[in-house]
């Protein structure tokens, strides 16, 4: 086990490429946040990773009750943030993915254009 000079303890290796597959395989290869579903297409597989519920930066564990599968934008919006239970960070997860999408949706309609008269 890697030694954190910082704090003089002893920290978890990261998930190893088989943990992380087996994590996958449970959740069916679909983010227990939005629903991605992994095996959609190619373009979502390569979205997919494994979450820490309570991240490993808040001493979170390495064990299968606190990984979950999950996409790269909902891990990045999850953040190191730690919430009661799975469901809080669900909650917030989806709601911050909503408000992104509707600023999103805001910026990208343009006004149309006015119809040339004859």
């Amino acid at each position: 086990m890697p030694f954190n000079i910082m704090t003089l303890s002893l920290v978890d290796r990261p998930i190893s490429s088989s943990e992380g597959i087996k994590i996958l395989e449970r959740d069916q290869f679909c983010c227990q946040y939005c629903g991605l579903d992994g095996r959609a297409s190619f373009e979502n597989a390569l979205v997919m990773s494994v979450d820490f519920v309570v991240p490993r930066a808040r001493k979170g564990k390495k064990d299968a009750a606190n990984l979950v599968a999950c996409c790269r934008p909902c891990n990045m919006i999850k953040g190191t943030r730690v919430y009661a239970n799975f469901d809080e960070a669900k909650k917030y997860v989806l709601a911050r993915r909503e408000e992104l999408r509707q600023a999103w949706e805001t910026k990208r309609v343009r006004p149309t254009a006015k119809a040339a008269s004859a």
